[in-house]
């Protein structure tokens, strides 16, 4: 029998169970930190990218992929996710998920930098929710065991291959693969659309046991978040249909900044609204959508429309104020076109991972499509490594820097990292802050793992270094990395930075 771990619960994990389940002597079980509904997938208001009508192509959707990519994605990686993408929607729709319709057909969308109206949604603005929603009410029909609020703290390697995990408490769980699915990082900064359970602890996990990691530099800001707290996100979809942005004084600001103005790719306008922020006194931009109506806002965006109104804003009939915030990590754990990592027996899909699909910038509606297509291609790898090509990373991959994970020094609050993260690493760097934050990071401890708090912490320290010493490390600006005394991209073919940790590997 061979057992098959699963450590996360999005459309990624989700899709990575339910396909390995019921294979022929194979056993999966599925951990998760808390509910299985508390993911990254869950909140993703935005839809799903993937080309269904005559008029578009597999080949434009790969070119956006690349364009918004900024010279840094992989094209093997995009070709797979656009070329996969209608047959990996298919069986999401065969497991129930119900994507929204116009006259019998399926309804698309636009967002920035597609060439067509290729967006997928379900409920409107609740697509993440409608396909994990689903995919849940399938595994709790499945063989797959399922634990909740159950912490993985660790990788257990043995003999240079991964075997298990340790968790919480310190039992150990072993399995034959171990694939990590556990999203992304957004609790590294105080602002953040991701949902609390966002720490980086599948990135935190491999590194501490010894892979390769990539691209940590690249993160994208959301444009637009509710300026009020939880900065609960407003959809990307919303400046699609025709919401414009507006300074304190009623003037829309980005036709100036380039030409697709608010439809330019986010790391663009995610800059654009801090220049203009820092123009007027730090005080927020505001979003105009009031020629929509109030009446369409709340049949094509119920979610956002009820979080709005919930905070006191009538967004049909005024502006709302919208700020930037932490949404999406390009990087992660290193992979091939197959998820395999640089440890043998360690898998890992979705947002956790870097096969290099997403370059220096995500289009947007791709990243619910990656844990579709992704999903499934690892169960392959994981289950029938004979039947899958042996992957050679190229010179457009560097070598790996090596951070030092120090033991001892100062412990400090979440909130100081986070803020840290934000002032030196967040939407604008530079060399001097971010050499300031290295040093600084190196004076403060990494927690021990006492409880789910700290073993989040714990994880976000890691993490926190390895983002700063990449950023460091990347002396020009692309995509979602924008240095101010590094302003422009590097001569030549972007390059993927890698990074590893020194000195540990988590043995039983």
């Amino acid at each position: 029998m061979t057992h098959l771990l699963v450590v996360g619960s999005g459309v990624a994990g989700l899709t990575a169970a339910l396909d390995a389940d019921g294979r022929p002597g194979v056993e999966v079980t599925l951990l998760t930190k808390a509910t299985l509904e508390s993911s990254n997938t869950w909140f993703a208001q935005g839809g799903v990218a993937v080309v269904t009508s005559s008029d578009d192509t597999v080949g434009e959707h790969v070119a956006d992929t690349l364009a918004a990519g900024a010279g840094l994605s992989d094209d093997e990686a995009v070709e797979v996710l656009c070329a996969e993408g209608p047959e990996a929607v298919q069986h999401l729709i065969e497991r129930g998920v119900l994507f929204d319709v116009h006259d019998g057909v399926l309804a698309r969308g636009l967002e920035a930098a597609h060439s067509h109206e290729r967006i997928l949604h379900a409920g409107g603005d609740a697509t993440g929710a409608a396909i994990a929603a689903a995919l849940i009410a399938r595994l709790r029909d499945s063989s797959v065991e399922v634990r909740e609020n159950t912490t993985a703290v660790d990788l257990v390697v043995e003999r240079g291959r991964v075997v298990g995990v340790t968790l919480l408490g310190g039992e150990r769980i072993d399995a034959d693969a171990v694939v990590l699915a556990t999203g992304g990082a957004g609790q590294l900064y105080p602002y953040t659309t991701n949902p609390a359970v966002a720490t980086g602890d599948g990135l935190a996990m491999a590194l501490r046991a010894g892979a390769v990691a990539a691209d940590l530099e690249f993160y994208q800001f959301h444009p637009t978040s509710l300026a009020a707290p939880g900065n609960h996100l407003v959809s990307e979809a919303v400046r699609g249909e025709g919401a414009v942005l507006i300074d304190a004084d009623g003037r829309r600001f980005m036709r100036a900044v380039h030409p697709d103005a608010e439809l330019a790719p986010r790391d663009v306008v995610a800059r654009g609204i801090a220049a203009q922020m820092a123009r007027q006194g730090g005080r927020p931009v505001r979003l105009d959508a009031t020629a929509l109506g109030a009446e369409f806002l709340a049949k094509r965006f119920p979610t956002i429309d009820a979080a709005v109104r919930a905070r006191g804003f009538d967004w049909g009939h005024d502006p709302i104020p919208v700020t930037p915030a932490a949404h999406y990590f390009m990087g992660g754990v290193r992979t091939d076109l197959w998820a395999r990592t640089s440890l043998p027996g360690l898998f890992a899909v979705g947002e956790v991972a870097c096969n290099g699909l997403h370059g220096a910038n995500r289009l947007a509606s791709n990243s619910l499509l990656e844990g579709a297509v992704y999903g499934r291609r690892v169960v392959d790898a994981a289950l029938d490594p004979a039947g899958v090509p042996d992957h050679v990373f190229d010179e457009e991959w560097a070598e790996p820097q090596v951070v030092r994970l120090p033991a001892g020094g100062v412990l400090s609050s979440r909130a100081d990292l986070q803020q840290l993260m934000w002032d030196a690493a967040g939407l604008t760097r530079d060399g001097s802050g971010l050499t300031a934050a290295a040093a600084e990071l190196e004076r403060w401890a990494v927690p021990v793992a006492t409880d789910a708090k700290s073993a989040e912490d714990a994880n976000l320290r890691v993490v926190a270094q390895a983002v700063v010493a990449s950023a460091l490390a990347r002396r020009e600006s692309r995509g979602g990395h924008f240095r101010s005394d590094f302003p422009e991209p590097g001569a030549g073919p972007g390059v993927h930075s890698t990074v590893a940790a020194d000195g540990g590997q988590q043995r039983a």
